[in-house]
C-alpha cells in the first residue's frame, strides 16, 4: 500500500487512546489555600467559594459583515514561540490561574485515592502493532509507567527483540517523544521523527541498522508528514515548512509546504524540492511512494472542502533524481475536487482506489491510468450499508475495515473483489491495524473495547487464522462491567447510537454520576477503546456514555457533512439529546451529568455548556477550539474551514457566531462547575482559545460553581505526553468530576 500519502492531517484530533477522560496531565504548581466551603446543589458535594485572579478586560471589537463583535480578552493571544517564555503579562496570568486551580485540585477529597488507583491500572504492558520491513519487525512497548514507549526490532517474533530507541533518555522530563517511524525497504536504515513538549514540529533522524548508530542526517521543520522511502533506501520524501520567526509558531503560516527528497548522507540544504505551490496558499498536500517504488503519489486538498485530488509521477525505468532533473511530469488522476480518493495499491497500470464518489459509504474501484476516464472504472467492492473505514492490500487480498453502528467489522476479499471471509473478531469493539504489503503473508491488528484492554493479533491471510502476539494483563476484572448500545432521537428526528458502560447490576435510578464523552467532527469515528481512566470512573460507580454524533465518520460521508459549516448545530443538538436521553431513561439527572471532550470535542463541550448550562453538572473542555471567529488565523486553523466554515461567507459567519463558545458566554448566568485544560505548547489548537474562554467564563459566572483552567507546562495538543503527566491530569479531572457529580467513596 502507498506510504504516507496524507493531505488531511491538518485537523484536530480526539483524546488519545488510553486517556478518554482527560487528554493529558501536568505538573502541579505551588498550592494556594482555597476559600470556605458552601452548600452545593443536590446530589453533589459542597463547592468552594473561589477568588479568581483579576483578568483585564479591554474595549476591543472587530466587525464582520456589519456586525460588531466584542473581544475583551484579545491580549491573551500574545503568546510567544514554543520553547521560549510567553509574553510576560500572559505568563503571569497563567501562573496565577494555575495557582488557584491546583490549590483547588489539591483539596479534592478523593484525588489521592483516585491517582493511586489510576496509577495501578495504568501500570500494564502495552504494545503497538508490528510493522514488517525487509524481514524485520518493528514495534513499540511500554512496560507500564515508562514515560515514553521504547521501540524494538527483531527478526523473529518468538526471539529476543533488540532495543532500537529508548526516548526516555532523550530529556530529563520525558517530554521528547517519538513522532514518526519509517524503516527503509532495503532494510538498512530507519528514519525516526522526534517532537519536543508536544509540538507538531518534528525533526527526522536516520539510524544505520547495520552499524547500530545514527548518521549525521537531520531534517528539521517537518510537520504533518511521514518519511516515505525510495525502494533502494537512497533517501526519503517528506513535507517541509518554512522555519517560523520568533513569536510566529502559533500563527497561521503564510507559506504552504514543500514536498522534498532527502538523500542519505547529504545536508538538508541539498534536499530536492519535488513539488510546491508557493502562490496557492489555500492548498495542502502530501506525497509518498507506492510499495513497488514505481510511482510517486501526490495528494492535494483545498481549504473549505473535504474533497481531495490525487496526482502521480511515473518513475518506471528511471530514478527520482533523473525524473527531477528532467522536470517531474505530474499527472492528475483526479482533478475535479469532487470526492475523496485514496490509492490502496496498484498492479502495473491499474490503480486500486478507495473513494466516496457517488458512494457515501465508500467503495473500491480499479482504474487503468492508460484510460482513466470514469466510464472505464471497474467497481471491485461496492458500497454497502456499513461505512468503509480503510482498505489494505496484504497477501494478495483486500482487507476491508467497516463500521457497523460504530463497531468494527472486517472482511477479506480477493483482488477481483470477491468476498472470501469475515475476520473473526473477539467481540463487540474496535479493530485497527491490518497494514502490510501485497506480498506479505501476514498482517497484525489490535482489538479493544471499553472494558477490554484487548490484544495484538497476528493474522494469516491465507488461512484466516488469528493468533495472539501480545496480550496485556491489567489489574481489574472485566467481567464486573458491561456495555450496551442504545439508539436515541435527536432534535430533528435523526437516530443516533450511543454506547453506555457501567458496573454489572447497576440499575437506572436517576441518581447515577454519568460522564458523557463526545467529539463530532472531521469525519473521525469514535469507537470503543480501553482506557485506565474510564475503568477508574466505572469502579467509582460512574456511568460512561459515548454517542456517535454527526460530524464523525461512523455512517459515511453524509453523516460527516451533516455536522459541518452551517449544519454544525446538528452536532451540538445530537450531544444535548444524548444527555436528555440519559436523564429521561433514568440513568442520571442534570446535577449528576458531566460532559467531556478534547480538541474539536472541547468545542463541543464549550458550545453545549453555553447553550444548555441547566443540563449539566460538570464540564471538561480540553484543548478546545473556543474562538470560532479567529480560529483560522492561528496555527493550521485555516485548513479546518471545510468543517467549520469561514467568516468570509456571511451565512457561515452567522452560524459560527451563534455557537462560538467564547462569544456566547452571558454574564449573570450560572454555569456548571468547569475545568478547562490546555497545554502551553499546543501548536495545533492555540492555547489562547482556552485562555480567553476561561477569562470570559470567570467574568460571566453568577454562582459559586468553580470555573478553573489547568495549563500544563511543556505540553502540547496531546501527542507524546509522558505517562505520568497523563495520569496526573486524568486524576485531577476524575476527582473534579467525582466531587461535582456526587460520587461517594467506594
Amino acid at each position: 500500500m502507498p506510504r504516507n500519502v496524507a493531505v488531511s492531517l491538518l485537523l484536530i484530533l480526539p483524546a488519545a487512546a488510553g486517556s478518554t477522560i482527560a487528554l493529558a496531565g501536568g505538573e502541579p504548581q505551588s498550592p494556594n489555600r482555597a476559600g470556605p466551603a458552601i452548600a452545593g446543589p443536590a446530589g453533589a458535594q459542597p463547592v468552594q467559594r473561589l477568588v479568581y485572579p483579576p483578568t483585564e478586560r479591554q474595549e476591543r471589537t472587530i466587525t464582520f459583515h456589519g456586525v460588531e463583535v466584542s473581544d475583551p480578552y484579545e491580549w491573551l493571544e500574545e503568546a510567544d514561540t514554543p520553547g521560549s517564555t510567553v509574553w510576560p503579562k500572559v505568563e503571569a496570568w497563567i501562573e496565577a490561574q494555575n495557582k488557584v486551580t491546583f490549590a483547588y485540585l489539591d483539596s479534592l477529597p478523593m484525588r489521592d485515592s483516585i491517582r493511586s488507583r489510576m496509577t495501578e491500572l495504568w501500570n500494564y504492558e502495552r504494545f503497538s502493532t508490528p510493522t514488517k520491513e525487509a524481514g524485520r519487525y518493528f514495534y513499540s512497548r511500554n512496560s507500564g509507567l515508562q514515560r515514553q514507549s521504547v521501540v524494538f526490532v527483531t527478526d523473529d517474533l518468538n526471539g529476543t527483540p533488540q532495543v532500537l530507541l529508548d526516548p526516555n533518555g532523550l530529556s530529563a522530563d520525558g517530554t521528547v517523544a517519538l513522532s514518526g517511524s519509517s524503516p527503509s525497504p532495503c532494510g538498512r536504515y530507519w528514519a525516526y521523527g522526534l517532537s519536543e513538549a508536544g509540538s507538531d514540529w518534528r525533526t527526522w533522524r536516520v539510524r544505520d541498522l547495520i552499524a547500530g548508530e545514527d548518521l549525521a542526517d537531520e531534517v528539521r521543520w517537518s510537520k504533518f508528514t511521514g518519511a516515505s522511502w525510495l525502494k533502494d533506501g537512497s533517501g526519503f520524501i517528506y513535507n517541509r515548512y518554512q522555519e517560523p520567526g520568533k513569536g510566529e509558531a502559533f500563527r497561521a503560516s503564510d507559506q504552504p509546504p514543500q514536498i522534498c527528497f532527502h538523500r542519505i548522507g547529504t545536508p538538508q540544504s541539498d534536499d530536492l524540492v519535488l513539488f510546491e505551490m508557493p502562490d496557492q496558499k489555500e492548498w495542502s498536500y502530501g506525497a509518498g511512494m507506492t510499495d513497488s517504488g514505481e510511482f510517486l503519489l501526490i495528494g492535494l486538498g483545498r481549504v473549505g472542502t473535504v474533497n481531495r485530488n490525487l496526482s502521480y509521477v511515473d518513475l518506471r525505468g528511471r530514478s527520482l533524481q533523473e525524473a527531477h532533473a528532467a522536470g517531474l511530469k505530474v499527472v492528475p488522476l483526479f482533478d475535479k475536487l469532487d470526492a475523496q480518493y485514496t490509492v490502496i495499491d496498484h498492479d502495473g497500470d491499474v490503480f486500486w482506489v478507495l473513494t466516496d464518489l457517488d458512494a457515501p459509504m465508500r467503495k473500491v474501484v480499479a482504474i487503468d491510468i492508460r484510460k482513466p476516464e470514469r466510464d472505464n472504472w471497474v467497481t471491485l467492492i461496492p458500497e454497502s450499508r456499513d461505512a468503509i473505514q480503510g482498505v489494505s492490500s496484504v497477501g494478495d487480498h483486500f482487507i476491508v475495515e467497516y463500521l457497523q453502528d460504530a463497531r468494527s467489522v472486517v472482511k477479506v476479499f480477493d483482488l477481483a473483489g470477491r468476498f472470501v471471509r469475515d475476520v473473526d473478531l473477539p467481540g463487540i469493539g474496535s479493530a485497527g491495524g491490518f497494514g502490510g504489503k501485497r506480498s506479505d503473508p501476514e498482517t497484525f491488528y489490535s482489538f479493544t473495547s471499553y472494558t477490554n484492554p484487548g490484544a495484538i493479533y497476528r493474522y494469516d491471510v491465507k488461512t484466516g487464522r488469528s493468533t495472539i502476539f501480545k496480550q496485556p494483563s491489567v489489574p481489574f476484572n472485566a467481567d464486573d462491567f458491561e456495555t450496551r448500545q442504545v439508539f436515541y432521537t435527536s432534535k430533528d428526528g435523526t437516530r443516533v447510537p450511543m454506547f453506555i458502560t457501567h458496573k454489572k447490576g447497576l440499575k437506572p435510578d436517576g441518581q447515577l454520576p454519568t460522564l458523557l464523552y463526545g467529539y463530532g467532527g472531521f469525519n473521525i469515528s469514535i469507537t470503543p477503546a480501553f482506557s485506565p481512566t474510564t475503568i477508574t470512573w466505572l469502579e467509582l460507580g460512574g456511568v460512561y456514555a459515548v454517542p456517535n454524533i454527526r460530524g464523525g465518520g461512523e455512517y459515511g460521508r453524509q453523516w460527516h457533512l451533516a455536522g459541518t459549516k452551517t449544519r454544525k448545530q446538528n452536532v451540538f443538538d445530537d450531544f444535548i439529546a444524548a444527555g436528555e436521553h440519559l436523564i429521561s431513561s433514568g440513568w442520571t439527572n442534570p446535577k449528576q451529568l458531566g460532559i467531556q471532550g478534547g480538541s474539536n470535542g472541547g468545542l463541543l463541550v464549550g458550545a453545549c455548556m453555553t447553550q444548555r448550562p441547566d443540563l449539566f453538572g460538570a464540564c471538561i473542555p480540553a484543548v478546545g477550539v473556543m474562538d470560532m471567529l479567529k480560529y483560522h488565523t492561528w496555527t493550521v486553523g485555516r485548513f479546518w474551514t471545510a468543517d467549520y466554515g469561514s467568516v468570509e461567507a456571511e451565512d457561515e459567519f452567522r452560524a459560527l457566531l451563534a455557537y462560538s463558545p467564547y462569544h456566547n458566554l452571558r454574564k449573570g448566568t450560572c454555569y456548571p462547575p468547569t475545568l478547562i485544560t490546555t497545554g502551553d505548547h499546543d501548536d495545533r489548537v492555540f492555547p489562547a482559545h482556552s485562555f480567553k474562554f476561561a477569562a470570559a467564563a470567570q467574568y460571566a459566572q453568577s454562582c459559586d460553581n468553580p470555573v478553573l483552567i489547568r495549563v500544563d507546562v511543556r505540553a502540547g495538543h496531546g501527542a507524546g505526553k509522558p505517562t505520568q503527566k497523563r495520569i496526573e491530569e486524568a486524576s485531577d479531572v476524575c476527582a473534579f468530576l467525582a466531587k461535582h457529580l456526587g460520587v461517594r467513596a467506594q
